[in-house]
């Protein structure tokens, strides 16, 4: 779709505004977006960021997020919130328990499982397959079954060999 202000490029920016019912959609190129009246030029994704956390977080005493602070840099949880980012790798897992809610609330989940190549499903399949048969391995062991853990072993080196 070309951009509907210049005509010239392809819109990479799609705005729709609704008011009262009224449905208003905009797509513009990138040169014609930043140049436009439209937007609020001050956005960032860490004002909304910042704002989603207060909003799922609710008021938090003061106290409470001044003393929540990185030992390996020095950032604090204030700090944080003010610039959306991080001081260093070690503010994530410092700040994981303010942060997690906020994913869960953006992602549905807490979680990263990411994503798979369409050419590398088969693979993977067969990799999920082997490492739930040998929990299945383990339990038939703990229970002393094993006949079927034989059985569950002997898939297991089956499903190795095809992946080599």
């Amino acid at each position: 779709m070309l951009c509907q202000r210049c005509g010239k490029n392809q819109a990479t920016v799609h705005y729709t505004k609704i008011i009262n019912g009224n449905i208003e959609e905009l797509h513009l190129c990138d040169e014609c977006a930043m140049n436009s009246k439209e937007f609020d030029s001050t956005f960032s994704f860490h004002k909304l960021l910042s704002g989603l956390m207060d909003n799922l977080q609710g008021e938090v005493p003061y106290k409470e997020v001044k003393t929540l602070e990185c030992p390996f840099c020095g950032m604090d949880y204030v700090q944080f919130r003010q610039t959306g980012k991080f001081g260093c790798a070690q503010c994530y897992e410092t700040f994981k328990p303010r942060l997690r809610p906020l994913f869960k609330s953006i992602h549905g989940h807490d979680r990263h499982t990411g994503k798979v190549p369409l050419r590398a499903n088969t693979q993977v399949a067969k990799m999920k397959r082997i490492q739930k048969l040998k929990e299945q391995l383990k339990e038939l062991v703990s229970k002393e079954e094993f006949e079927e853990a034989a059985k569950i072993r002997d898939k297991i080196k089956e499903l190795e060999k095809d992946i080599g």
